[in-house]
């Protein structure tokens, strides 16, 4: 909104006649509106954040904690859950205020994460409901997302003449064209495998926040470098013409990430919820897919595929041996029962996943 008053309406129309107008030229650089975006959000998640805190208090919208989980999380039951609506509805705001509305990468981007966010708060819902930590089915899950995922893809073909080429990693000349239902099946993987990654390691007060944190700022770095076609051009990276709009939703996602983690910090006033988490992650699967960075993804959320890859161990271990390999999954509850105290394992994963994003940020000239 801001872009096409200030800069479209007020600097092309009125700055000739006009000269104190040209202050609104600024408006123009992407740079200037994802970090006043991620402000913004900032400002809307810290100013909102005690209203929804007590009105989902009020509602009831407590937390259900797992029977068999840490004993010590006991005392978190009934502390309000879906605060993730105030991530979601913080970035959204953000977004519509400084992204050009215009650019069709733009509402890709929103559609992938409010997409997953409706699927975790009917998730979310249904555990309220019927007060239990279970929602939605496995299947039920799954099937949401690979509608939101299938919408994406649809978008992405029809509206911005996307191509099925599939950039590699460290690999300057490795570009392998896929059949398109090949890619869009990778995208369905990438998506959905983030979005649940991200929901996994939404276990421990500040910890999937934080780590968002991160892999949100190298992600935005990347978005916006692959849509600045010199950037582009001297890194060699595929340019996606008009996806670096994409880095405002970014530059939100940041922001909006930072005002809850205020809230979410230990001992948390309130939990993101499974609409926190998969709209988190859509997002992040969405902005990879359209910036063709898709394999940087496991590298860029390290920590978020590893938490996931130690639940797929442990299950995998158990329903064929009968053992398990960690003393439980997700991979934080495992340092929890060895004796790590809470906030210990939040900084160390904090840790892990600079790191992670660091190597991600290298691939850009290690080729």
């Amino acid at each position: 909104m801001f872009y096409y008053i200030c800069y479209e309406l007020l600097y092309r129309n009125y700055a000739a006649k006009y000269p104190l107008l040209k202050i609104f030229n600024v408006f123009q650089y992407v740079t200037f509106r994802t970090a006043y975006a991620a402000v913004t959000a900032l400002a809307i998640s810290l100013a909102a954040g005690p209203a929804v805190i007590r009105l989902l208090r009020d509602l009831k919208f407590g937390q259900e904690i797992r029977a068999e989980g840490v004993a010590a999380h006991q005392a978190k039951r009934g502390t309000p859950t879906m605060g993730g609506v105030l991530i979601i509805g913080s970035i959204i705001i953000s977004t519509l205020l400084w992204a050009n509305l215009r650019n069709h990468a733009v509402w890709v981007a929103l559609v992938g994460m409010i997409g997953c966010a409706i699927v975790g708060f009917a998730d979310d819902y249904l555990k309220i409901v019927h007060k239990r930590s279970l929602g939605l089915t496995t299947l039920q899950k799954l099937a949401g997302q690979l509608i939101v995922c299938l919408v994406v893809g649809w978008l992405l073909f029809s509206f911005m003449g996307y191509s099925s080429v599939l950039n590699v990693p460290f690999f300057k000349n490795i570009r392998p064209e896929l059949p398109l239902s090949l890619y869009l099946g990778f995208i369905v993987l990438v998506i959905i495998g983030s979005s649940n990654a991200v929901n996994l390691t939404d276990g421990l007060d500040g910890l999937a926040i934080s780590v968002t944190v991160v892999a949100a700022s190298a992600l935005t770095g990347l978005t916006y470098v692959t849509g600045h076609a010199k950037f582009a051009d001297y890194l060699d990276l595929v340019h996606i013409p008009g996806v670096w709009e994409v880095t405002i939703l970014g530059g939100a996602l940041i922001g909006a990430s930072l005002g809850f983690l205020w809230f979410n910090a230990p001992q948390a006033e309130v939990f993101m919820g499974d609409v926190g988490s998969l709209g988190i992650g859509g997002a992040l699967g969405t902005m990879s897919v359209l910036i063709k960075q898709e394999l940087v993804l496991p590298i860029l959320g390290g920590v978020f595929v590893i938490e996931a890859l130690s639940v797929m161990i442990q299950v995998t271990s158990f329903k064929l041996t009968g053992r398990r390999v960690l003393k439980m999954s997700p991979l934080h509850h495992h340092f929890e029962l060895m004796g790590w105290k809470e906030p210990k394992i939040v900084f160390r994963f904090l840790i892990v996943a600079i790191l992670f994003a660091l190597l991600s940020l290298t691939t850009v000239k290690l080729r």
